[in-house]
C-alpha cells in the first residue's frame, strides 16, 4: 500500500492542541529523497560514469586548435647561397618561394594555407567561432533537455551535432569553410556538459550529492521539479536512481502526493526574467557572470598560448590537463572548509599575478617560466570549480540551473576573446599572457558584491531566497 502521508507533516502526539501546532515540521526534501532512495548502487555509478565520457571527447573539441592552428616556428630558406632570405628574421618579408617550413605544410592550418602573415584575428578566427557557436548553441538547445526532447536525447542530438562538423572539417579547403564547419561543431557542444552533468547526477543518486561541486545538481534538480508540482518527473526520477535491490516496506513511490501544484512551466528564458524582476538577484547574477567571463577568459586562453612559451609543447600542453586533477581534487576535500568568496578571490588574483609574471618573464628562463603558467592554470581551474559551487548555492532551486547556464556561458564568452589574444601572444606576450592576468585578476573582485554562502540552508523559492537576502542585510 502507498504512503500517501510521505510528503505530509508528521502526527504529534502532544496532549494539547497549541503545542501540537507549534512542533509541527514538515520533513526536509532531502530526507524525503534519502527515504525513498537508500544507498546508490553500481549499477547507477556505472552508468553516470559511461553518460560523463561524453565530456573525453568534448574536451578534445574545445583544445584540439591548440595543434592544429598553432603557427610552425621553424623554417629554412630554399637557396642556402641567398642572403637575403638568410639574413632575415621575418618571413612576411620575404617572397614565397624563397623559404619553406621545416615540418610539412599540412602539420598546421597556418601552414596550410600560407596564414603566417595574417592578423591574430584571421589565425584565431576558428577557435573563437568554435566559442560562438558554443554561445549560440547554449541559448538555442538550452530549453530542450527539460521539455521536448529530455536529457538523454539532447545528450544524443548534441553529440552528433559536434560529431558530423568535426569529421567534415577533414575537407576544408581555406580558413573560411574552416571556421565554419567549427561554429558548427561549437553549436552541437554547447549542451553536452550541461546534459552530461546533470544526467550523471540523476543516475548516481542522493548519496554522491555535493562531491567536487558537480553531483549537486541531483538534489537541487530534484527539488526543482517538487517545486514546480512536476509530480510524474519527481516521481519517475526517483524511481529510476533508486537501486534495483532497494525494497523500501514503507514507502512506495507509486501514488506520490505533493502539494506545492503549479502549472507554470520555467525554462531558461522565463527563469531570467524571474532573476531580472529582483534587484539581489540581478547584483548576484552580474557579479558571478564578470566573474565567469574572467576565468574564461584565462581558462581557455592560456594553452592556446602555450606555443608562445620557449617549452616544448606537447610536454606543457600535458602539464596543463595533469594541472586539472590536483585541482578537482583540493575542490573536493577542501570545498567544506572554504570560505566562497575568500576562496575564489585568492585564486583569481593568484592566477592573475603568475600570468602576468609569466608574460614578463625572461624567455631564458624556461622553467620558472612552465612553472608559473602552471599554478596560474591550475588556480584558474579551481576558481572555476569553486564559482559553480558557489553559483549553485547563490540562487534557489527554481532558477539555480538557469543560473549556472549562465555562469557557463560567461565562460565561454571568454573564450571567445582568446584565441585572438593568444595569437596576437605570438609577436608579444604581454598581449596574450598579461591581458590573460589582468582580466581574470580584475574580474575577481567582483566577488566583493555577494554573500557568503558557506554553511548556509538552500533556498527552493525566490520568496525564501529575498527574505534571507532581507536578513543577510540587516545582519
Amino acid at each position: 500500500m502507498a504512503d500517501s502521508t510521505l510528503f505530509l507533516p508528521p502526527t504529534d502526539s502532544g496532549d494539547s492542541e497549541t503545542p501540537r501546532l507549534e512542533k509541527r515540521r514538515y520533513p526536509s526534501l532531502d530526507d524525503t529523497i534519502e527515504r525513498c532512495i537508500g544507498d546508490f548502487g553500481w549499477a547507477q555509478f556505472s552508468q553516470a560514469v559511461l553518460v560523463s565520457f561524453a565530456w573525453f571527447f568534448d574536451a578534445q573539441q574545445v583544445f584540439i586548435s591548440i595543434f592544429s592552428d598553432t603557427q610552425p616556428t621553424k623554417w629554412h630558406c630554399t637557396q642556402p647561397s641567398d642572403e637575403s632570405c638568410n639574413s632575415a628574421a621575418n618571413i612576411c618579408q620575404l617572397p614565397k618561394n624563397s623559404w619553406a617550413w621545416d615540418l610539412p605544410a599540412h602539420t598546421s592550418v597556418v601552414s596550410e594555407w600560407s596564414l603566417e602573415c595574417a592578423g591574430s584575428i584571421i589565425t584565431g578566427l576558428p577557435a573563437s567561432s568554435f566559442f560562438i557557436g558554443c554561445l549560440v548553441g547554449g541559448l538555442v538547445l538550452a530549453t530542450l533537455a527539460d521539455s521536448s526532447l529530455g536529457r538523454k536525447n539532447t545528450l544524443l542530438l548534441s553529440c552528433l551535432l559536434m560529431a558530423l562538423p568535426g569529421v567534415l572539417t577533414i575537407f576544408s579547403t581555406n580558413i573560411w569553410t574552416y571556421s565554419a564547419l567549427r561554429f558548427l561543431c561549437g553549436f552541437g557542444r554547447a549542451t553536452i556538459g550541461s546534459c552530461a552533468l546533470v544526467l550523471s547526477t540523476e543516475l548516481v543518486g542522493k548519496r554522491w550529492r555535493g562531491q567536487v561541486g558537480i553531483i549537486g545538481f541531483f538534489g537541487f534538480m530534484l527539488g526543482w521539479l517538487y517545486v514546480r508540482g512536476r509530480r510524474d518527473e519527481f516521481v519517475a526520477t526517483l524511481k529510476s536512481i533508486a537501486p534495483a535491490n532497494y525494497r523500501s516496506p514503507t514507502i512506495s513511490l507509486s501514488s506520490v502526493s505533493i502539494e506545492h501544484e503549479e502549472s507554470t512551466n520555467v525554462d531558461l528564458f522565463s527563469a531570467i526574467k524571474m532573476l531580472l524582476e529582483k534587484s539581489w538577484a540581478i547584483r548576484r547574477l552580474s557579479a558571478v557572470m564578470v566573474v565567469g567571463f574572467g576565468i574564461g577568459v584565462l581558462y581557455y586562453g592560456m594553452p592556446l598560448a602555450l606555443e608562445n612559451l620557449s617549452f616544448n609543447l606537447y610536454l606543457s600542453v600535458t602539464f596543463n590537463a595533469l594541472a586539472e586533477l590536483p585541482s578537482s581534487l583540493i575542490t573536493f576535500f577542501l570545498i567544506g572548509r572554504l570560505n566562497r568568496k575568500s576562496a575564489l578571490l585568492g585564486f583569481t588574483i593568484i592566477s592573475g599575478i603568475c600570468s602576468v609574471l609569466c608574460a614578463v618573464m625572461r624567455d631564458e628562463w624556461t622553467g620558472l617560466q612552465i612553472g608559473l603558467e602552471l599554478v596560474s592554470f591550475f588556480c584558474a581551474c579551481t576558481a572555476s570549480n569553486v564559482l559553480l559551487i558557489y553559483t549553485l548555492e547563490l540562487f534557489p532551486t527554481c532558477v539555480r540551473n538557469s543560473a549556472m547556464s549562465m555562469a557557463r556561458q560567461a565562460l565561454v564568452l571568454g573564450g571567445v576573446f582568446s584565441p585572438v589574444l593568444a595569437a596576437a601572444g605570438r609577436e608579444n606576450g604581454l598581449v596574450s599572457y598579461g591581458v590573460f592576468g589582468v582580466a581574470i585578476g580584475c574580474c575577481g573582485l567582483s566577488v566583493a558584491w555577494l554573500p557568503e554562502t558557506r554553511g548556509g540552508t538552500l533556498c527552493d523559492t525566490i520568496d525564501e531566497e529575498e527574505h534571507k537576502e532581507t536578513e543577510y542585510n540587516i545582519i
